[in-house]
């Protein structure tokens, strides 16, 4: 199985990478567009020009790396995706061919979050309008809704959400998905020093989280905007 997780920055997205890498029998892919983003957008980003440099920058030589041979002679693999990197010129018609899942958190503490690594982020740099334009392309193409979960939940009951996230899927749950070594993955992307500190510093899923960070200013009113698309997607989520 080819695993699409959908996701912005900041989302318990590498935390749940390394939960389908312990698996054994899952190869993933930290991030497969994001060199060809930086260089179609020339976006300043923490390390570009590293992550250009050893990145693949061809987007459609990507997408067929995402449809091709599993990596590994793996049996399930994993795709951890950044929702803002679906610009104009990424393909897409390759998700026709994946398992797409959405992984989402509420947008105070993705921009509480984000803010505190990158100065003056966007609406479109914390990706939620383009998880809402892809979650609704999926769900026109397949005639359902995709499978959703709340990283607020899978903190608050790992094993649960794990479990019912697998059973989404068709593959079995295995309680090795709940803890990792320290110190990350072989597969991290080169930008892994700037913003996987504390997953490298864990060894599985943090606890549930505190109250919502209070926001100010334009921070408050990108959150506010940010909110009407997380709010769409929120009702579909897995629950146990």
């Amino acid at each position: 199985m080819r695993i699409a997780m959908w996701s912005g920055p900041r989302n318990l997205s590498t935390a749940m990478m390394y939960a389908f890498a312990a698996r054994g029998d899952c190869a993933v892919w930290d991030e497969p567009f994001y060199a060809a983003y930086l260089a179609m957008t020339g976006l300043a980003h923490p390390m570009h020009d590293q992550i250009i440099a050893t990145g693949e920058i061809d987007p459609d030589k990507v997408a067929g790396r995402l449809t091709g041979p599993v990596p590994g002679g793996k049996t399930h693999f994993y795709q951890k995706h950044m929702c803002q990197h679906m610009i104009a010129g990424i393909p897409r018609d390759w998700m026709d061919q994946v398992t797409n899942v959405f992984l989402i958190r509420h947008p105070a503490r993705v921009l509480a979050s984000f803010a505190a690594k990158y100065e003056n982020p966007t609406l479109d740099d914390i990706g939620f309008a383009q998880q809402a334009e892809l979650f609704d392309r999926v769900a026109q193409r397949t005639g359902r809704a995709p499978v959703v979960v709340d990283s607020a939940d899978i903190r608050n009951d790992p094993e649960g959400m794990l479990r019912k996230l697998c059973a989404a899927l068709g593959i079995g749950f295995t309680p090795a998905m709940l803890s990792w070594p320290k110190g990350g993955n072989a597969q991290d992307g080169v930008w892994a020093p700037v913003w996987y500190a504390a997953v490298h510093r864990s060894t599985g899923f943090a606890g549930p989280e505190g109250p919502l960070p209070v926001l100010t200013g334009s921070h408050a009113a990108m959150t506010e905007k940010a909110l009407a698309y997380y709010q769409r997607l929120y009702p579909h989520r897995l629950v146990l």
